[in-house]
């Protein structure tokens, strides 16, 4: 919208203008570690704003050293609020002895001009690297000797350290190749000491202390740099026209000016600057926010738009078809403000209800995310046109904008779910073999009808046992068309757009072109993988660690069938003739080549008739 970009242009020049300074000023980082003010980068593109003295270097992107003098020392930490630095000397991190023999090359010495000064924290330890043995000096001081430093051809002599900070004399006073002063925390040393009991510390201890370095303090040292920044500025120092040394200048309102503070009217301007562009960010912020209820209600709008005529279309050109049409406050008054949930599926919530005739139903109300009104076509015409006990009826439907009902019979013993997949400790929820075989037969009859019998052919595609419904006498029926796929009774192949289904019953044609075409032998394929899982899960005597745990069920149950039927049937042999033509059904259902299944109307046969003939299938094609 052109207000918005209007708006949201001018906020960002304000912005702009207010946080206008030179990039030198700005903020950097480097191993995690952020460098602002008055620190800078060395190596940036701009180094004229910051105090001298304190530039950083950024090694390989992790590391910040700050070059001082001579010598290097690493950062730390750099705490801006305390106006501290810690450092470690570098020769810490390089040096391969930095642990067993802590060996320092250069003093750190600071004058009284420098920016930055030792904190009241620190103090100093002294080594005395490679001194001859026999100094008197040595000798009648309280130095510790470094045990760990050796002698050697690369080790002459011995070495010390003394705790108590500066000696006086240079290093050939010692008759020592060479003496370092340098500074640690003064509360690190103290407990180093401690830890000993006041014995000698260790040489390891040394390094220890001497990695975790010592605090240095920064302030402006100069009256115009400090002038410049209690007015607001920024210190720098830059070549100023022909000089060729570095001059004083103070940055304000990102402007180099050679005077050394900022203006009472430039302080207020970057006041008024900061007060307009935070009320325009809170404008900005509030103008997105209605623009972006606009933008969903509008979105919601289209979408709800765009699927109800195509479902208002439909429901006209079969208006002889559909059954009776509800408003939706009949349905909220049928189930009582949605009082009593059933379930939970993939398309939406179910909720008990009644009609105005004492008939209990089932309302499932679909979900408002699906614009376009498919799974809801689906059910009516799937359903609208079938009329078989072992097929669920629909006795009614909502269509109110985005609110959309499907009103069915009530299924007191809910779904087949229940007693496929879980069994309480009392077995309240088992089926005996014979009720299992019964619902195996009726589903199978169901698909027979959908297949075959009804006016126009219908492949479900989502066959599980969650949409299997089991009425009071456990007689089931196929519920939940949402992914059904209408068809002639011509056609044998079924054209659909992307994988449907549920993982663990998809055929494998359904989302590989590889294995086959998609018939309505992929209903066959779920159906015969249902039927495993009934089996599975009714059997309760497989041990979780035997063979079978860790092998895929249908192949274990190829390799152990009548073993497995005998165990099941305890020894009866009418029971096991049932779990075996399961199961043999079951594994020529499930075979990977869809031409190499039966039609559920052979399914039918070969469950009502005996297992005389009734031979296995090819174990290869169980393993894909």
């Amino acid at each position: 919208m052109p207000p918005l970009l209007l708006l949201l242009s001018v906020v960002l020049v304000l912005f702009a203008a207010a946080d206008a300074s030179p990039s030198a000023c700005r903020n950097a980082t480097c191993g995690g570690q952020t460098v602002a003010y008055p620190f800078w980068l060395l190596n940036a593109s701009a180094f004229d704003c910051g105090y001298p003295g304190l530039g950083l270097l950024c090694v390989d992107s992790t590391t910040l050293i700050l070059p001082f003098r001579t010598h290097q020392y690493r950062v730390l930490d750099i705490e801006y609020g305390k106006h501290t630095i810690s450092l470690t000397d570098a020769d810490m991190e390089h040096s391969d002895t930095n642990s067993s023999c802590p060996h320092l090359h250069a003093n750190l010495t600071i004058d009284d001009n420098s920016w930055l000064q030792l904190a009241s924290s620190d103090s100093n330890i002294t080594f005395l690297y490679k001194c001859k043995s026999n100094s008197s000096l040595l000798s009648s001081t309280s130095a510790v000797k470094l045990t760990r430093c050796g002698a050697g051809p690369e080790h002459i002599g011995t070495s010390y350290v003394f705790l108590d900070g500066w000696i006086t004399g240079e290093a050939y006073d010692y008759e020592c190749e060479m003496v370092v002063v340098a500074p640690v925390i003064d509360a690190h040393k103290k407990a180093m000491v401690d830890a000993h009991g006041g014995l000698p510390p260790a040489d390891r201890s040394f390094g220890d202390v001497l990695s975790a370095g010592f605090e240095l303090t920064y302030s402006a040292q100069s009256e115009k740099c400090g002038q410049c920044e209690r007015t607001g500025g920024l210190c720098g120092y830059r070549h100023t026209g022909t000089s060729t040394t570095m001059d004083f200048t103070c940055f304000c309102d990102g402007s180099a000016i050679t005077d050394d503070h900022c203006g009472d009217s430039s302080l207020e301007r970057r006041k008024k600057l900061y007060i307009i562009a935070g009320t325009s960010s809170v404008l900005l912020l509030c103008l997105l926010y209605f623009a972006c209820l606009f933008s969903l209600k509008k979105y919601r709008h289209r979408r709800i738009s765009k699927g109800t005529p195509r479902i208002e279309s439909f429901l006209q050109r079969n208006g002889t078809l559909h059954p009776k049409r509800y408003t939706y406050t009949e349905v909220k008054r049928m189930t009582k403000s949605f009082a009593e949930k059933l379930g939970h599926g993939g398309f939406g919530a179910v909720y008990k209800g009644n009609l105005s005739d004492g008939r209990q139903v089932a309302v499932k109300m679909l979900k408002d995310s699906k614009g376009d009104g498919e799974e809801f076509i689906n059910e009516v015409a799937s359903i609208s046109r079938t009329s078989h006990v072992n097929v669920v009826s629909l006795l009614g439907f909502c269509l109110h904008r985005s609110k959309r009902a499907l009103i069915y019979e009530y299924m007191p013993n809910g779904s087949l779910e229940r007693y496929a997949f879980r069994k309480n400790s009392k077995g309240e929820l088992s089926l005996t073999w014979e009720k299992l075989f019964d619902v195996a037969v009726g589903i199978a009859r169901g698909l027979e009808y959908l297949h075959r019998g009804c006016s126009t052919r219908i492949v479900h595609f989502d066959i599980k046992p969650h949409n299997i419904l089991l009425d009071q006498e456990f007689c089931p029926k196929i519920s939940d068309f949402g992914m059904a796929k209408l068809c002639a009774n011509k056609e044998s192949i079924v054209s659909i757009a992307g994988a449907r289904g549920t993982i663990g019953y998809i055929a494998p044609e359904v989302y590989s072109k590889q294995f086959g075409a998609i018939t309505s032998k992929s209903d066959v394929y779920s159906y015969g993988m249902m039927i495993l899982e009934m089996v599975g899960a009714r059997e309760r005597n497989i041990d979780a660690n035997s063979e079978s745990s860790s092998h895929y069920f249908p192949q274990w149950i190829y390799e152990h069938l009548d073993e497995y039927c005998i165990s099941s049937s305890e020894i009866d042999g009418e029971t096991t003739e049932l779990v075996r033509k399961m199961v043999v059904v079951a594994l020529w259902c499930i075979q990977v080549v869809p031409t190499n299944r039966p039609t559920m109307t052979r399914v039918v046969e070969m469950l009502e008739g005996s297992t005389g003939g009734l031979e296995l299938p090819p174990k290869v094609l169980l393993s894909w």
